[in-house]
């Protein structure tokens, strides 16, 4: 029985997509995961099908359940977490086990933001850091001649939750102080960029780099940095890619991937391209509904089929622009109803309208990518109409809270 092995999945976004696509591909699929609630929701999960309970830190374990599926009978083709800090795990394993031969190093180094930055350093797209290591005086280290703002993340921080901004040397005390625990032994201060964002989505199959998507990001800063909107535009310009595209190159040639897909996040300032992050795995959320339904393309199949040492196919079946806006929550209570979806996927330019509370889940302002409640995704011929029809349609969705 031809088998891929997930660790680690959302109920929801590209991690669940690629399980879905795997599915299609005729491989039955089995998932490791350690969230209770999925087994208590078994049915919402037809597309898996076997579940494995299991610690997904302890990388002993995990191979053993490997190996016991392995002694089931089942062929495993591939070992694939779209999930961090699993991505490399699942690499890893795979080439233990012998089945598959992509290095986990590049991989290692995209998750870790500390190992990234110190491997790009002398780039000229890498902005300037710090790194503050616990125990270390504060005092000797706000001696340090820097400019403010500046952004303090943890070395694995994810989804904006463990990322933050500091506008003087009390608020860097500040953030230091909040993201050291007993998991954090040290955070990292880069200098804060300014300029229009952008989220580069892009594979690498044998060596050759294929950018997939350029899609132009929409950030609300509150207390921390949100994506609230991704723009996809169905045509770009070839100076403005081929800028991207050389970014890209210098970077990947770093760090030495010849298989597998990632993403970037850069900014633009004063027409130079200088990197936010990179992660070894599409972005999660709606990106891959984003651009399959911008290009055609099922991003997560395709990676799926690098790891299964397949070419993949990533021409665009078509072009349009498309906007994702996303729902957040301006109170903090307990969901009584939402109304509006509707009424919202019937207008014009709505491909889908996703919700992903259920009543009774408790919202609140967003401090992370994770308090994003639902998305209206929406195309047209340009990307400004695929945003206004967007975000037009998402006026019409209300969530109702009960106050606590």
């Amino acid at each position: 029985m031809k088998t891929i092995v997930f660790i680690g999945s959302n109920k929801s976004g590209s991690s669940r997509e690629a399980i879905k696509a795997a599915e299609r591909l005729g491989f039955f699929t089995v998932l490791l995961t350690d969230r209770e609630l999925f087994f208590e929701n078994r049915l919402d999960f037809p597309d898996v099908h076997q579940m494995i309970r299991t610690e997904l830190t302890d990388y002993d374990l995990l191979k053993a359940k490997v190996k016991e599926l392995q002694e089931q009978g089942k062929k495993i083709e591939a070992i694939l977490s779209f999930i961090d800090p699993f991505v490399h795990v699942a690499a890893k394993l795979a080439k233990e086990l012998g089945i598959t031969a992509i290095s986990p190093d590049p991989l290692v180094k995209m998750e870790d933001k500390v190992l990234t930055r110190e491997l790009l350093k002398d780039l000229p797209v890498s902005p300037s850091f710090a790194r503050y290591v616990k125990g270390d005086s504060l005092e000797d280290f706000n001696k340090q001649k820097r400019a403010f703002p500046v952004i303090v993340k943890t070395p694995i921080s994810t989804g904006s939750k463990d990322v933050l901004f500091a506008k003087n040397e009390w608020q860097l005390e500040q953030s230091i102080d909040r993201l050291l625990n007993t998991e954090n032994n040290e955070v990292l201060i880069e200098e804060y960029l300014e300029g229009p964002q952008y989220l580069v989505e892009a594979c690498v199959y044998n060596g050759r780099i294929q950018i997939v998507a350029v899609i132009e990001q929409e950030i609300t800063f509150s207390k921390r940095f949100i994506v609230t909107g991704y723009g996809l535009s169905g045509y770009i310009d070839k100076v403005f890619y081929n800028k991207i595209y050389d970014a890209v190159r210098l970077i990947l040639k770093r760090f030495n991937m010849k298989n597998g897909a990632f993403h970037l996040e850069m900014r633009l300032v004063n027409d130079e391209w200088r990197l936010i992050e990179i992660n070894p795995r599409i972005s999660g959320g709606a990106m891959n509904q984003i651009i399959e339904t911008a290009y055609g393309i099922n991003l997560v199949e395709e990676t799926i089929k690098i790891f299964l040492r397949q070419k993949p196919n990533l021409e665009k079946k078509f072009n349009r622009s498309v906007y994702a806006h996303y729902l957040t929550s301006n109170a903090t209570g307990k969901l009584l109803k939402v109304t509006g979806k509707n009424r919202c996927s019937r207008l014009p330019g709505v491909e889908e309208v996703f919700i992903k509370p259920k009543k009774g889940k408790i919202l609140q302002p967003p401090l992370s990518m994770g308090h994003r409640y639902g998305y209206v995704l929406a195309s047209s011929d340009n990307k400004e109409e695929a945003m206004r029809f967007a975000k037009d349609a998402a006026k019409e969705i209300r969530f109702y809270l009960d106050p606590i």
